[in-house]
């Protein structure tokens, strides 16, 4: 009934829907001088807001009365139908990909998404004839998963309005929080115990954490001075002087391995013990156990989960190492 109301336009609801696009997809919906997203917003309805920032990823959020929202969904399936197309006259390939787009879903509201023993996500996948896929983890620092559509321009917005249909009618539970995609990497140098990054040819100071990270790196270990050492890592010379360079991925804190190239491995190892309630430890292992490998392997330290114990609502994390490769394992994890 509520699906048959939302078809003929009889429930206009006001609904906020948020994507998330790699920056070729931005471009593609924003157009040359903003010409395309000016047009999808007038003829739709809806307002389309893209998110600020040098990133990687891009949160696109739509909001309006459900027709409106569906009127700009559509004519973004088509747009980014129409630039598969013209990829491929340039290409070799010859089934043409599908359309795909993530919407970033409160994960609250992804249990009645997915219907019990995943009947709902069954059902949608049936009834529109587009691929459904909820991700298993949350998007990071956040209480959202992506949720991930493709097929046909016309499979992808029926799909939308099965979605929309089950948003309205299971509202999030608790407070959402919205996943806000990490800035571009810059490079990081380190000079007289301050991080810069640099933009364009000047060396700005780099926000606190890095720098205070930087200084407890310092302070717990016994470094042995650059000349002495062969660093792994590009060096930049900075007013004569040599400073280890490294370029960031997402996460700021990756820099730290490589403050220390001349790390002395006869400091003293330790052993730190921490407890993690049951329901968060599945962000900090990641799937497969990739999240702490990754920990383990920037860390430097050795780091061990104990089973679940019955009855206990916290696992034990036992990590061992030098006082900077434990410290640097805590706040990995708390980062989780």
């Amino acid at each position: 009934e509520m699906e048959s109301k939302i078809s003929e336009g009889g429930l206009n609801v006001t609904l906020t829907i948020r994507l998330l696009m790699h920056g070729k997809e931005v471009g593609s919906i924003i157009g040359k001088k903003g010409e395309t997203v000016k047009k999808m917003r007038e003829e739709s309805g809806a307002r389309i807001n893209i998110s600020e920032g040098n990133c990687p990823e891009r949160i696109v959020t739509i909001t309006g009365p459900t027709d409106a929202i569906f009127k700009a969904f559509a004519m973004i399936a088509y747009k980014f139908e129409e630039d598969i197309t013209n990829s491929m006259s340039n290409s070799t390939a010859t089934s043409k990909p599908p359309v795909t787009l993530r919407l970033v879903v409160p994960a609250s509201q992804c249990g009645s998404l997915i219907g019990k023993g995943g009947s709902k996500i069954k059902e949608i996948r049936e009834s529109t004839g587009a691929q459904v896929q909820v991700a298993g983890d949350m998007l990071p620092n956040s209480t959202e998963r992506a949720v991930t559509i493709s097929g046909t321009p016309d499979a992808i917005i029926q799909c939308v309005k099965q979605i929309c249909v089950v948003m309205l009618e299971s509202p999030p539970k608790g407070a959402t929080i919205p996943y806000r995609p990490k800035p571009a990497s810059t490079p990081v140098i380190f000079a007289g115990g301050q991080a810069y990054t640099i933009q364009g040819q000047y060396a700005i100071p780099h926000p606190d954490q890095l720098t205070k990270l930087h200084q407890l790196a310092m302070q717990q270990t016994p470094f042995t001075p650059l000349g002495q050492t062969t660093p792994a890592f590009p060096v930049l010379t900075v007013a004569g002087k040599q400073q280890i360079s490294t370029t960031l991925p997402f996460q700021a804190i990756t820099i730290f391995p490589c403050i220390c190239p001349g790390l002395d491995a006869s400091s003293p190892a330790s052993t730190h013990e921490l407890t993690i309630p049951n329901d968060l430890i599945g962000c900090i292992i990641g799937r497969q156990g990739t999240k702490i490998n990754e920990i383990r392997q920037m860390s430097g330290a050795q780091i061990k989960i104990a089973s679940a114990t019955e009855g206990s609502s916290e696992r034990q994390i036992t990590i061992t190492g030098t006082p900077a490769n434990i410290s640097l394992a805590q706040y990995l994890i708390n980062a989780r």
